[in-house]
């Protein structure tokens, strides 16, 4: 179908954001009138610049507070509706989005709104424009679609119809399934959104927090399936109200938007992904001093070298580290996942507007293809043939009771940023949303997402970090343990420095809240249990760089990730950095993060 966005949607002049949605594939464009009205070209030129871009002006909106008004304002706003008409004439739209009225002045009764809608309709149709009318949800007296369209069928004016905004019906609560009720060739048009859910009123729920699809909690591909089967063969147009977007890159914004189109028409298509990741490959560390011994602190072993690259592998049970002798402070670079189909995820990736990465290989290598996740992260599609890659040196240590694999990777975003990634991997990756988790920092507030798959296979967590400008946007690999307290005793007598100090308050409201091994208190393990029993015992290494390693244990079936100890740990980080030392003698071979 057709794709469009309203310019209200993206940063920047007018210019700059028909061209970003041109460079990002759109069809056409809605035409917001505040960027119109600050823009110094006349409509003229403005219908010439969307032209050469490819790009055709979908809709003109908004027009407001028109019918139900009271009789004396009748003349005046006929008078606005004929200049909007001249207007659109210039521009070359023929399609304006009326808005239902919200002013307290307005009169209640469908025969005088319908009345006015269709004197409305006269008048547009002697200038070649249609109207398309949209229930707000916080409209005076027409606030639902099934209102807007009653009285767009008692005014019966061929240049009358509504439009359906995804936001205004699904924010109410109201069913969706009564857009296949109105006739197709009456739905001018159809507006997309999607919003998390939010405990606030809807008016500034809606000016603030709107997102793309796929990003929010709204059911967007039911209410898509049921407006196509009501014969609508229009646009698919995005409107969104985000303040991040407002100030993020207009390029990457409508690219993502594009994205997120591209998604929805397949999620209603039933076109499944062609294939989900399965596991972890690897995680890649870069940063010079081998992680200033950490690896070897856990008990990984260095079992391969890359011929041609400084890069070792190191296992550990299901767990492979990549360590990376490049960059200047450590941090976590790429993330490698079991794909059945590495092929068909990296085409689908592409499908998906999130190009192939250029890689140096020799002939001899393996063909891994890769994609730059939203926070420059690289995201590889993986089956066992790159491992070939490597020189053996050792085979790993088979200690029982210690690391079983990669349980999740956790990646700290820019906060423009954050809607973008979850859409990412919701759409390239085929990993599921949970929802958005608010933890507080010492220094602000951490936003965070988890993203997974089936059975938990992969699971990636996105965080935001709204904290002072000096905070380190830390990263952290987890590792999957069966006994997580045989792992912590041997940290504690080994590299007793080595574990994240956690505070003796923490403990006792532990002690408070659950009955639990008085062990953990010295050990430094924390404790998490959900409603169903299912239990999470985890502990957090000291942080090197940008990174830090997180050991967990899930029993029961427990599928958090330990959420309500997040405050202690952000807390306990902050402190080691603010001291400017580590608490405990540091273990050998580790080397403190920079301070």
């Amino acid at each position: 179908m057709r794709k469009s966005i309203a310019t209200v949607s993206v940063s920047g002049t007018l210019v700059e954001k028909l061209e970003a949605i041109a460079a990002a594939g759109f069809d056409g464009v809605e035409i917001f009138e505040n960027d119109l009205l600050a823009c110094p070209l006349p409509p003229e030129e403005i219908r010439a610049r969307a032209a050469d871009l490819g790009l055709g002006i979908d809709l003109y909106q908004p027009f407001r507070d028109f019918e139900g008004a009271p009789a004396e304002l009748l003349p005046g706003n006929l008078r606005r509706a004929e200049h909007k008409f001249r207007l659109m004439e210039r521009l070359g739209a023929d399609l304006l989005l009326l808005c239902s009225n919200v002013s307290p002045a307005a009169v209640p009764g469908d025969d005088v709104a319908a009345g006015h809608l269709r004197l409305l309709a006269e008048r547009a149709a002697e200038h070649g424009v249609r109207v398309a009318y949209e229930a707000l949800a916080w409209g005076r007296h027409v606030n639902e679609y099934l209102h807007a369209w009653r009285l767009v069928r008692l005014a019966d004016h061929p240049a009358l119809g509504v439009c359906l905004d995804s936001f205004h019906i699904l924010s109410r609560g109201s069913d969706p399934i009564g857009v296949e009720a109105i006739p197709g060739e009456k739905i001018f048009f159809l507006q997309l959104a999607d919003a998390p859910r939010l405990a606030m009123d809807v008016l500034p729920w809606s000016r603030h927090y709107r997102c793309f699809p796929g990003q929010g909690t709204f059911d967007l591909a039911g209410l898509l399936a049921g407006v196509r089967r009501a014969g609508y063969a229009g646009p698919l147009s995005l409107e969104v109200f985000n303040d991040v977007f407002r100030q993020a890159s207009a390029e990457r914004t409508a690219l993502d938007g594009m994205r997120s189109l591209i998604a929805l028409e397949r999620e209603v298509a039933g076109t499944a992904h062609p294939a989900v990741p399965t596991g972890f490959a690897f995680a890649e560390l870069a940063g010079p001093g081998g992680l200033g011994g950490i690896p070897a602190a856990l008990g990984f072993t260095r079992t391969g070298t890359h011929p041609g690259k400084p890069v070792e592998l190191w296992e550990q049970g299901g767990a492979r580290l990549l360590v990376n002798a490049t960059g200047a402070d450590p941090a976590l670079i790429a993330v490698g996942l079991d794909s059945p189909d590495p092929a068909g995820a990296a085409g689908h990736a592409e499908e998906l507007l999130s190009p192939i990465l250029p890689r140096a290989r020799t002939p001899e290598e393996a063909e891994l293809n890769a994609v730059a996740a939203p926070d420059g992260t690289e995201i590889f599609f993986c089956d066992d043939g790159w491992l070939a890659d490597f020189t053996p040196s050792r085979p790993p240590g088979t200690q029982p009771g210690l690391i079983t694999g990669i349980d999740h990777v956790a990646l700290t975003q820019p906060r423009h940023h954050f809607d973008e990634a979850a859409l990412f991997y919701r759409s390239v990756l085929g990993l599921r949303p949970q929802e958005s988790l608010e933890v507080p920092d010492p220094y602000g507030l951490l936003r965070s997402k988890a993203m997974s798959g089936p059975g938990g296979a992969v699971r990636v967590v996105v965080n935001v970090a709204q904290v002072g400008a000096d905070h380190l946007p830390w990263q952290h690999v987890a590792l999957a343990c069966d006994d997580v307290v045989a792992v912590a005793r041997r940290l504690r007598k080994e590299h007793p420095g080595l574990l994240l100090p956690i505070p003796g308050n923490y403990y006792d409201d532990l002690d408070a809240r659950h009955e639990v091994d008085p062990e953990l208190r010295g050990l430094g393990v924390l404790y998490d249990r959900d409603e169903h029993g299912g239990e999470f015992l985890h502990l957090y290494t000291v942080t090197v760089g940008r990174v830090f390693f997180e050991l967990v244990q899930r029993i029961g079936g427990y599928q958090g990730y330990g959420a309500g100890n997040a405050a202690v740990r952000l807390a306990a980080q902050h402190a080691g950095h603010r001291q400017g030392v580590r608490p405990g003698p540091r273990p050998a071979g580790v080397t403190p993060a920079p301070l």
